[in-house]
């Protein structure tokens, strides 16, 4: 077997980002050893994220072995930018450290799984919690809970062991759950949120349709899974 390397983790490569934000941001960052030790941690969260995906992707193959069904449509791997993380730590008043990080962020890796339907969400989602080497440590259902903007998905993030030299390091990853209806909206939603030569007006206006909408698609995916469960996922 031929491993396909990616170098990522390599110090001078992280020392550069390092100094791109603490330009940006106009303040020191991260500095000297601890440039080190965030490119060990980054291969750590990388490790975590492969973790949980192979075991999304051996759930999806055994559901469409037992069920006929692939409940997952496709999913995205993310691992939070250098500067997104400097950025959350100072808006939290938290101390600019690796320690830091690993204590009180728990987002560092994501994973987003898009799924067919919400009851696909839910069944993927459980089935993975269920697992023993693997601990729950959150869930917010913004499902069963939407936010008030209309946004819907389920968070849940995990703690899965990463096996290196020196024993196991637990590491959280963040997944979202949600069907492609959510995704599709939630996309919409956030480029408009990040839309900045918008008058105000020409935004409230956006947001209250884009509220509606999320109201629309929770029917219209409720229609839909009604016919899917009716016909029979195996069946063609």
């Amino acid at each position: 077997m031929i491993l396909e390397r990616k170098q990522r983790f390599n110090v001078p490569e992280i020392r550069s980002r390092m100094e791109q934000v603490s330009a940006e941001l106009g303040t020191e960052t991260f500095h000297g050893a601890q440039i080190v030790q965030y490119a060990e941690l980054e291969q750590v969260y990388s490790g975590a994220m492969r973790e949980i995906s192979t075991k999304l992707e051996n759930l999806d193959d055994e559901f469409q072995l037992r069920d006929r069904h692939n409940p997952i449509h496709h999913m995205e791997c993310r691992l939070k930018s250098i500067g997104s993380t400097i950025g959350k730590l100072r808006k939290r008043g938290l101390p600019l450290s690796v320690e830091s990080v690993r204590e009180n962020l728990f987002d560092i890796a994501g994973i987003r799984v898009i799924c067919n339907y919400e009851q696909d969400v839910y069944k993927v989602a459980d089935t993975l919690s269920e697992q023993s080497d693997i601990e729950v440590i959150r869930v917010k259902d913004y499902i069963a809970h939407p936010k008030p903007n209309g946004y819907r998905s389920l968070h849940v993030i995990y703690s899965v062991p990463v096996f290196l030299t020196d024993g196991p390091h637990p590491t959280p990853v963040e997944v979202q759950f949600r069907t492609i209806a959510m995704d599709y909206w939630a996309s919409l939603e956030h480029r408009l949120r990040y839309k900045n030569d918008m008058e105000d007006s020409d935004r409230e206006r956006h947001v209250a349709t884009l509220r509606e909408c999320a109201k629309e698609l929770s029917r219209i995916e409720a229609t839909m899974q009604a016919i899917h469960n009716e016909i029979g996922a195996g069946e063609v």
